[in-house]
Parts: structure tokens; C-alpha cells; sequence
């Protein structure tokens, strides 16, 4: 320990003097540097437990960048894995997904050709052994870690289904997830086209799919659905923007603290499409690279922008090695898109999402045409529509694995259900019967926090309790009918996972657009060339 303290003291010494200034910045960065090394020290020697060392780090690394933005993080080993599969939308395994459920690391998703595919696992398959070894009350990121491996190595895996143990033996392989689930003809000539996540290839696999769909038939404009994906690679936005515009042209700048970093990366090649009209499909979880794209199109009144206010992420990570195979990802810098502006959100709520700034607080930049848009708080859309907000029972179904447990049994007692876009689920009755046989009851975010103002009342001895009562007999009726009353949107997540167990995320998708009202409103303006223009043209 008083070796790594002095060898810390001497590099951060060394940096000071070859910087030839020993100013009152590097003096801290030693002093507290000094005070961690007595402090992690005198709690090793001296604390009443034995301490782990990786994990008392671990905390203080975590705390340190929790301080900081909520994308500055730290990747162990372990986690690195995670980091590939992000960027490069690929990784060494058997194609599964899972997470604990009721004890048990559990099967929630197969990758389609995958070796779980191939083998015969099947989703709500329980993990129960692994190589021999129990798996028991082990956590999903354990079971994860040991699962991945080297392409072509073999694993061996017992499985609970049903109450009936099975064993399978499966070659580990190089898994590649699809960035574009779906591609097809909607509306009769709009090409729509779903992008999950900006992993490699994003751009090419766009392109590709456009390409295919035009040698099928005649198109009128194109639907680019970026709703609900996070972003990735930065190379990859300019790609997708440079589809739909001509070459140099400037789709995002990054500016940090270190000027010599400063970046702006422009368009290079002729566009796929410069004309075609283009409706570009956003909501609240579109962020970073969808951000990126659906600003640029907007700001070059390229295309419209459909859908919700996105994100708010504007700024950009890099990866850094520390040592041992881990690394953190840190903050280095802000993106601009072409109008100037940042669409960073200022500030975060307590789960990390950005709170929410009035219209009135953001900036105003101009796009190529003149229309006013908005920094700060993510993108705004030119058309908005009114988000398809969860009820809190559908919440409740599905973070209690309610709805994954029905669906298990739904499928263990139906062998084929047709075609995905065909599918309709008609057994809503035996769904709720299926609950009310497991004593289902759920909780909505309005009483959780109402129990906790009932215990800080009670702390506190404030005569609250008859009002507290009140209002859970009221929240209690609202709550009583909502089975029936929220039975369409119920059935209609049911109808999208029985199909997704069936036909992978493709028939997922598919199904879906047959009843999405966005892309519905997407089509429409589509046909409706007058009202296209008029959104993209400054009224004077």
C-alpha cells in the first residue's frame, strides 16, 4: 500500500514538473490522491470485517464518476464484453438473453440461428447447470461471464422446462444482432425501415435495405423509424445522414476541452436519395446518434420530423484504457449539429433521465430554410403526436414478469400461430383468469409514494393518516377496473411477444405496424405532398 501510495505521489510529481507549472491544481490532485492511499490503508488494517479490495474500488470509482454525467463510467473486465456488444453490435456466445426470474437465471430471448436457436432453447427455459455447476441463486451477470466464450468451444448446459431437467451441449459462435430488424413496403409505395441501434454497418444496412425495396417497386417517400434507439456509433449518424444528402456537407461537430480534438465530420459520398421524401420517426428514447441523425435532416429541412421531443443526449464519450483490461468511458466533448445548436439536456432527474426544459428556456437556431428550431432538451419534433404512454398495470405485468409467464404457457399450449403479420390474440379471458389463479395485484408509482409519505408522517407524528386512508381507497377503485379498462393495449403487447417467441424480432415488427398509429400519421403526410412542403417552408 505505502508503495502504491509514493509510486502515485511520483507520476502525479513528475506531471506537475514536466508541465514546468506546480500550480494549486496539481497540489490537490496529490494531496487528495494521498488522502484515498491512508484512508483505503487504515480501513484495511483496522475495519471490524475483512474487506474486498475490488469492491471497496469499485465503489469509490463508481461514486467518483456518479459525481459527474451519467454516461462517464467505468467498465471492469467483466464488463468489457458489454461495451462490444454496444458499439459493435456482435459477441462471443450462444445467442441468449436472460435475466433472474423467481431465483433462477432465466431464458427471455433467443437470437434467431443462434447455437440456443439451433440446440432447441427455448425462451423460459430455466439455467440450472452449467458445465456441471449449480447455477443456483448465482446472478445473471455471473452466468453471463461464463456462458461467453471463445467461438467453436463447446458448453454444456442443463436446463429446467416444464419441471423436467434437459441437457444440451452447445459451440459457443460469433453472434451478430441485426441493427435492421425489418424493411418492407407500408402504405402501398413507402419504404419504411427500422434501425435498433447504431452498431456497425448501421449506414450500409439502411442503404442496403432501401436498395432492395426500390428493385421491387416504385417508391414515394421513406420512413426511417428511430424510436426507441439509444444511438452508437458516431461514424455511423453521418452515414445514415449522408444517405439522404449530397456529399460535404456538415452533419455534426464535437467541441471539448482539449481543442485539438475538435472534430467536424461532413458527408463524403453522393447520396442514395437527396430527393425522395423522407419522414423521420423519433420519441423520448431516441438519443445520441438518432439525435444526430433526426437534427440533421431537420436543420438541412431535409426531411420531417415526426413523433416526440427526443432524449437529450449531446454528448460524446470515448474509451480510455486503465489498466488490467478495464477502461472508463468518459465525457470528452459536445456535438453540434449544423444549425449550432447542442441539444444536451442541462440537467438529470434522479434516474439519470434529463428533466424536462420549457421551450421558452431553450435557444432559438435557424435551419437552411429559416424555420426556428430549439437547443437544450433534445430535438423537437416539426409534427408531433402524443406518445404511447404505459399504463402503470401494463408496467406491472411486465416488470413482474407477469406477461413473460402467461406467454410461456401460452406457447407451451399452442404449436404454431401463422403468419406474423396475420396473428390476432383473441384470449384475453384466459389471461385474466390466469392472473387472478396467481393472485395478481400491482402498485402504481402514486403509492409508492404515498407509502413513503405515510412513514415520514409517522416519524414526524403528523396527523395525516385519515388523508392518507382516503386517498388509498380512491387510488384502490381507480385501480380495480383497469384490467378491462386498458384490455386493448394489454392485448396488443400480448399479441407482439406471442409473435416475437414465434418469428424473432422481424415477425415482432411486422406485426406491430399493423396497428402503429404513428407510422400511420407517417404515411399520411407522406401522400400528402402539399402538406409536406408547407412544414419545410418558412411562412412569410
Amino acid at each position: 500500500m505505502r508503495f502504491l501510495k509514493y509510486t502515485l505521489f511520483a507520476l502525479f510529481a513528475f506531471s506537475a514538473i514536466s508541465a514546468t507549472v506546480f500550480n494549486d491544481k496539481y497540489f490537490e490532485i496529490i494531496k487528495n490522491i494521498e488522502i484515498f492511499s491512508t484512508v483505503y490503508k487504515e480501513l484495511n488494517t483496522h475495519y471490524v470485517d475483512d474487506i474486498d479490495p475490488g469492491q471497496l474500488m469499485r465503489t469509490g470509482i463508481d461514486a467518483m464518476m456518479e459525481s459527474l454525467d451519467p454516461y462517464t463510467v467505468y467498465y471492469s473486465e467483466s464488463q468489457v464484453q458489454s461495451y462490444r456488444i454496444s458499439t459493435e453490435g456482435q459477441y462471443n456466445g450462444i445467442g441468449a438473453v436472460s435475466k433472474v426470474i423467481d431465483g433462477w437465471v432465466t431464458i427471455t430471448e433467443i437470437i434467431e440461428n443462434g447455437p440456443a436457436h439451433l440446440a432447441g432453447i427455448e425462451v423460459g427455459d430455466q439455467i440450472v447447470k452449467i458445465n456441471g455447476e449449480s447455477t443456483k441463486d448465482r446472478s445473471n451477470d455471473d452466468v453471463v461471464q461464463i456462458v461467453r466464450g471463445f467461438p467453436g468451444s463447446t458448453l454444456g448446459m442443463t436446463i429446467n422446462r416444464d419441471g423436467q431437467e434437459q441437457k444440451f451441449s452447445l459451440d459457443r459462435n460469433n453472434i451478430q444482432l441485426k441493427n435492421v430488424p425489418y424493411n418492407g413496403i407500408v402504405g402501398d409505395d413507402i419504404a419504411y425501415v427500422n434501425l435498433t441501434t447504431f452498431t456497425q454497418n448501421a449506414s450500409a444496412n439502411i442503404g442496403k435495405a432501401i436498395k432492395e425495396i426500390k428493385k421491387e417497386q416504385d417508391i414515394n417517400g421513406v420512413i426511417l423509424d428511430l424510436r426507441y434507439n439509444g444511438g452508437g456509433l458516431l461514424r455511423e449518424a453521418v452515414g445514415i445522414s449522408n444517405l439522404f444528402l449530397g456529399p460535404d456537407m456538415e452533419v455534426v461537430s464535437t467541441k471539448g476541452k482539449v481543442k485539438d480534438r475538435d472534430k467536424s465530420y461532413k458527408t463524403t459520398a453522393e447520396a442514395l436519395d437527396a430527393d425522395i421524401p423522407l419522414v423521420v420517426l423519433i420519441n423520448g428514447r431516441s438519443a445520441s446518434a438518432s439525435e444526430i441523425v433526426a437534427g440533421t435532416i431537420q436543420d438541412y429541412d431535409r426531411g420531417v420530423i415526426m413523433g416526440q421531443r427526443s432524449f437529450g443526449k449531446g454528448l460524446v464519450q470515448n474509451h480510455r484504457e486503465v489498466g488490467y483490461n478495464s477502461r472508463i468511458k468518459v465525457t470528452t466533448s459536445k456535438y453540434y449539429i449544423p444549425s449550432g445548436r447542442c441539444i444536451q439536456s442541462i440537467d438529470y432527474g434522479a434516474d439519470g433521465d434529463p428533466k424536462d426544459i420549457p421551450d421558452e428556456d431553450r435557444a432559438v437556431f435557424k435551419t437552411r430554410n429559416g424555420r426556428p428550431v430549439l437547443d437544450g432538451g433534445g430535438v423537437t419534433p416539426d409534427v408531433k403526436l402524443d406518445g404511447d404512454d404505459a399504463p402503470a398495470i401494463l408496467k406491472s405485468l411486465e416488470n413482474d414478469n407477469w406477461l413473460f409467464k402467461y406467454i410461456n404457457q401460452y406457447v407451451n399450449t399452442h404449436d404454431s400461430i401463422g403468419a406474423p403479420e396475420d396473428f390476432k390474440y383473441t384470449e384475453y379471458d384466459n389471461f385474466v383468469a390466469f392472473l387472478k389463479e396467481n393472485d395478481f395485484s400491482f402498485q402504481t408509482e402514486a403509492e409508492k409514494e404515498l407509502y413513503e409519505l405515510e412513514e415520514d408522517a409517522n416519524e414526524e407524528a403528523l396527523a395525516l393518516q385519515s388523508d392518507i386512508d382516503a386517498i388509498k381507497s380512491k387510488i384502490e377503485l381507480e385501480k380495480k377496473d383497469d384490467l378491462q379498462e386498458f384490455e386493448d393495449v394489454i392485448s396488443r403487447k400480448i399479441e407482439q411477444s406471442i409473435v416475437a417467441r414465434y418469428h424473432f424480432e422481424t415477425g415482432k415488427t411486422q406485426q406491430r405496424l399493423r396497428n402503429d398509429s404513428e407510422v400511420d400519421a407517417a404515411i399520411a403526410l407522406l401522400k400528402d405532398t402539399k402538406r409536406y412542403k408547407e412544414i419545410l417552408t418558412v411562412v412569410k
